[in-house]
C-alpha cells in the first residue's frame, strides 16, 4: 500500500549532501522507474509483467527498468538522490521532497486523484463540527493531515481545535479498534477495513476536495529534455494499459484481478478502490485536468499547507520559495526557482496520436 508520509526538505538536504553526485543528464538509452503499491500505480507493475513496458521501450530503442518499492518514501528518495529517472508519487510529495530538495521535476502523466479513498472516520462525531476537542489519530505531516485540515476548514475549525496523535499506517487498523481511539484519518484499503469492522463512520473524504490529492508519474526535467523518447514511452505505456484495464472485457477483468492480487486484495476489492479513484484513463482526460483553470488554486492550497508545516525548511520565508510551472504558462511561487512543472507535452502527444 502507499505510505504517504512526507519527508522535510531539511532532512532531504542532508541526504543529498551525503549522496554521490548524480551524473548530469544527457542522451542515454537505459532508464529506471520506481513505483509503490497503490490503486492508481498498480498499472505500472502489471504493464511490466505483461510486456507492455518492453513493447514501448523497444519502439524507441531504449530499456526501462521498472522497480516496485515496498517503502514509498524510499522510492522518492532514490529518485531524488540517485540515478532513478522517474517515480510515482503524490503532488504534495513531489513538491516537498524532490522539488524542495532542488531536483527539477516534470509531470509526465497524471495518473488519478483520490475521490474518496482518503477518509476522516469517527466513532462519536456525527459531522466535522463534532471533531472539536477530539484526539485524532493519523500519519502526521501526510496527505491524511492535509485532508483533516481541509475538513476542519469546512466547519470553521483549525488544527488548534483538535489534538493530532501521530500513528503509523501499520498500526492504524488496530488503533481504530481500541476504545480510546475515537477518530482516525487514513486511506484505502485501511479506511474501508476500519469502516467494515464497525469502528467508525466516514464523515469526510477526499471526494469533498476533488483534484487536490493527485497521484502522478514524474521524471527529472533534464532527463526528459535530453531524452524525450523516454517520456513518450512512459505515456504510451500508461494509456495502453489504461485501455486494457478499464475495458469491460474478459481481458480487462483479468487485468483488474491481477492488479488486485498484487496489491493484497482481489478483483472486487481492487474495483472498490477504483470506484473511489478518479482515474485519468485517456490522454484527453489528463489534459483537461492539467489545463483546468482551478489547478492553480489546488496547488496553492497544497503549497500553503507544506509551508505552514515547515516542510520547505526552516529558512523558507514563504510558500513562494519553490516555483511551480502550470500548463497555462503561469507560475506559482518563485519563477527563478521553478522545480515542479505540470508540462502536458507527453499527454498532448498521446492525445494527438503522435507517440
Amino acid at each position: 500500500m502507499r505510505i504517504k508520509s512526507l519527508v522535510s526538505a531539511t532532512l532531504l538536504a542532508v541526504a543529498l549532501a551525503t549522496a554521490p553526485t548524480a551524473a548530469i543528464a544527457a542522451e542515454k538509452t537505459a532508464f529506471k522507474l520506481g513505483w509503490s503499491i497503490y490503486v492508481g500505480w498498480m498499472p505500472w507493475g502489471w504493464a511490466d509483467d505483461t510486456g507492455i513496458v518492453k513493447k514501448w521501450a523497444d519502439k524507441y530503442g531504449i530499456t526501462i527498468e521498472v522497480t516496485q518499492f515496498n517503502d514509498y518514501v524510499e522510492s522518492i528518495n532514490q529518485f531524488t538522490a540517485s540515478d532513478y529517472d522517474a517515480v510515482t508519487l503524490t503532488n504534495m510529495d513531489a513538491l516537498s521532497i524532490p522539488s524542495a530538495g532542488g531536483v527539477d521535476t516534470s509531470v509526465v502523466v497524471i495518473n488519478d486523484y483520490s475521490n474518496g479513498n482518503d477518509m476522516v472516520i469517527a466513532k462519536n462525531a456525527k459531522d466535522v463540527a463534532g471533531l472539536k476537542g477530539e484526539k485524532i489519530n493519523l500519519v502526521e505531516l501526510s496527505v491524511s493531515e492535509y485532508l483533516l485540515v481541509r475538513a476542519l476548514e469546512t466547519a470553521g475549525l483549525t488544527s488548534r481545535d483538535v489534538t493530532v496523535v501521530n500513528t503509523s499506517d501499520a498500526d492504524m487498523v488496530a488503533a481504530a479498534a481500541t476504545p480510546d481511539v475515537s477518530t482516525v484519518v487514513t486511506w484505502n484499503p485501511l479506511a474501508s477495513e476500519i469502516v467494515a469492522a464497525g469502528n467508525g463512520t466516514a464523515i469526510f473524504d477526499s471526494s469533498k476536495i476533488p483534484g487536490e490529492i493527485m497521484d502522478l508519474t514524474v521524471a527529472k526535467t533534464e532527463v526528459l529534455a535530453d531524452n524525450p523518447a523516454f517520456g513518450k514511452a512512459l505515456a504510451g505505456i500508461w494509456y495502453e494499459t489504461m485501455g486494457v484495464m478499464t475495458a469491460e472485457t474478459p481481458e480487462g477483468a483479468a487485468a483488474r484481478a491481477a492488479m488486485g492480487a498484487s496489491s493484497g486484495t482481489d478483483q472486487k476489492g481492487f474495483e472498490s478502490q477504483l470506484s473511489a479513484t478518479n482515474l485519468f484513463a485517456t490522454p484527453q482526460a489528463g489534459l483537461d485536468f492539467v489545463n483546468s483553470a482551478d489547478l492553480s488554486a489546488k496547488m496553492d492550497a497544497v503549497r500553503q499547507f507544506l509551508f505552514a508545516k515547515g516542510l520547505f525548511g526552516a529558512g523558507a520565508a514563504s510558500a513562494d520559495i519553490v516555483g511551480i510551472a502550470l500548463a497555462n504558462g503561469d507560475t506559482l511561487g518563485d519563477p527563478a526557482n521553478v522545480k515542479l512543472r505540470f508540462d502536458p507535452v507527453f499527454m498532448q502527444a498521446a492525445a494527438d496520436g503522435k507517440l
